[in-house]
């Protein structure tokens, strides 16, 4: 049987108080997990942290950034890591604290009978905590808004929380995609349901972070909510490829290349 290679991404800025426990909770979950740390020049020294425990533990590795450039390309870096490396599967986290390692052996396991998994806090078992309620309200709008427009099937389209096939990224086009934040989480969903791709959600309790500062920016909604409107009005052309559910197992048996709103 061959072995799983698997890339969790955590993208970090001033996330010193967070990074290192929650790369050993990761490492703890599941051994095939690996991590790529993208950090965008964080003055508190996240990437130097993430550099020494590299040092002592090869599965731990940074790609460090000039400055602050945004959630969606530090993903984009990723997954360019992830591809360019051979892992079979790519999983997106947040390094706050509020997605907890303890539900990656069930994305892991839903990803055996699908090709993108989310970690949905709006499905039967999901929730949130410490969020004020004007906070979930606009979070229930947002994901009603991007749902209704672009027609997903998914109830949480804003979640950050994920597993990737190899075979998405490599057909998906993410590469094309120039939106950040929350846009970027939903445009990636949409592009994966128009090819033909299997989505399955899975329950998560998201935890607001207890440690280290809130990076949300008021604006970025209000940028989604645009792009999410022009991606509707004018979308961009599907990749000449349907998927096949299934084809490509997650046991390594594979017959092709193997901050949340």
């Amino acid at each position: 049987m061959i072995r799983v290679r698997a890339l969790v991404i955590l993208p970090t800025y001033n996330e010193a108080e967070n990074v290192l426990p929650l790369t050993r909770e990761i490492l703890a979950a599941d051994d095939r997990l690996e991590i790529l740390v993208v950090d965008d020049n964080s003055p508190d020294g996240t990437g130097d942290l993430v550099e020494g425990a590299g040092r002592k533990d090869s599965r731990i590795q940074l790609l460090r950034r000039p400055a602050k450039l945004g959630l969606g390309t530090a993903y984009l870096e990723g997954f360019r890591f992830g591809l360019d490396r051979g892992y079979d599967l790519v999983l997106t986290m947040d390094c706050d604290g509020s997605h907890h390692p303890r539900h990656l052996p069930a994305i892991l396991a839903a990803i055996e009978d699908a090709d993108l998994v989310i970690g949905s806090r709006y499905v039967r078992g999901g929730g949130i905590v410490n969020w004020a309620w004007y906070r979930r309200a606009l979070s229930r709008f947002a994901n009603f808004y991007a749902r209704s427009l672009l027609r997903l099937p998914v109830r949480d389209c804003t979640g950050g929380y994920r597993c990737y096939r190899r075979k998405v990224l490599k057909t998906v086009r993410p590469f094309e995609i120039r939106s950040s934040g929350y846009s970027f989480l939903e445009e990636m969903v949409w592009r994966t349901d128009r090819c033909g791709f299997r989505i399955v959600e899975v329950p998560i309790l998201f935890e607001d972070r207890t440690r280290g500062d809130s990076k949300i920016d008021s604006s970025e909604i209000y940028r989604a909510a645009w792009h999410v409107l022009r991606a509707a009005l004018r979308p961009p052309p599907t990749p000449d490829v349907r998927a096949r559910p299934g084809s490509e197992s997650a046991t390594g048996s594979a017959t092709s290349d193997s901050r949340e709103a």
